[in-house]
């Protein structure tokens, strides 16, 4: 099978939680639901092992599994396969990498190295080694509010000329960093920012890797059809009845509001890894949000 490009990263895509039974093991029946759920929607990728599925908190050989039942649920749908592979040592990524690879993912979306301060040059570096000896396509992964490190717009450009770097998640809602990256040619640009997401793709980004598509998968996936269809207004109307469910998915760190509200739902199990923790819901959270997630997830 032919390696996806950049052209193909376009869309709504959803960094996937990983569902956990109450004692933080995961639950594998659920995950091959959400599988279900996501292909039957049309999302046209899953993220498996990012920030929102608590790859820090999960072992290789979890990974593994999580990997290969969403490869087996995803090769006969239009839904790719990405995995987050990102660490501090690149020997560790590029390890990852091969292993995402043997276990047929179709890219590795890589974070910039967290709590060590690098310069642009470090950073240029780091990628560049990956990259060359990663047999999957790479999508590089910013968000300066987790790792306290910045891909500047101009160090991803020198790194968007090799040839197996094919996209960005810009998780920094900067619109003018925004216009930088669309300036690249035969390169996709990505929302990492659900909030945002729409001004960042009616100025031309070509998708968003999304919390809120856990929950909300077909509301996302319209939004996305509509501003690639040029229907911006239309876009904007639905995502503004969204504003208070993104405004509850990050009044607490990520991924604990959306497993909560899943859990509610009762879509999910209760767990998740210490020491992250799930705060029960408020009344009006549930009065809000609990009833479209339900119609969402109800067969379609």
């Amino acid at each position: 099978m032919d390696q996806i490009q950049a052209k193909d990263l376009t869309g709504s895509m959803v960094a996937l939680i990983t569902p956990m039974h109450a004692d933080g093991s995961i639950n594998f029946s659920q995950w091959q639901t959400l599988l279900e759920w996501h292909i039957r929607c049309g999302t046209n990728a899953v993220v498996v092992a990012g920030t929102t599925g608590e790859s820090a908190l999960l072992k290789t050989t979890e990974v593994d599994a999580l990997v290969k039942s969403a490869v087996n649920a995803c090769k006969k749908s239009n839904t790719k396969v990405i995995v987050g592979t990102g660490a501090i040592d690149p020997l560790k990524v590029i390890a990852a990498n091969l292993q995402a690879a043997q276990l047929g993912a179709d890219a590795a979306l890589v974070v910039t190295p967290y709590y060590l301060t690098l310069t642009q040059n470090a950073l240029l570096e780091h990628f560049k080694a990956i990259a060359a000896e990663s047999d999957l396509p790479i999508i590089l992964y910013n968000v300066p509010s987790r790792t306290g490190i910045d891909l500047q717009a101009s160090t991803t450009a020198k790194l968007a000329q090799i040839a197996n770097i094919i996209g960005i998640k810009e998780a920094k809602a900067d619109m003018e960093r925004i216009k930088k990256l669309l300036k690249i040619k035969n390169f996709s640009v990505l929302s990492g920012d659900d909030s945002s997401f729409v001004k960042t793709m009616a100025l031309g980004a070509h998708g968003v890797i999304s919390v809120a598509a856990n929950a909300r998968p077909q509301v996302i996936k319209r939004i996305c059809d509509h501003i690639q269809f040029g229907n911006t207004s239309e876009a904007e109307q639905l995502n503004e009845s969204l504003v208070p469910f993104y405004e509850f998915l990050f009044h607490e760190p990520n991924p604990c509001p959306v497993k909560a509200i899943m859990h509610a739902a009762d879509i999910i199990d209760i767990g998740i890894r210490k020491p992250l923790i799930l705060t029960p819901l408020k009344s009006t959270h549930i009065n809000q949000q609990i009833k479209p997630i339900c119609q969402e997830f109800s067969p379609l």
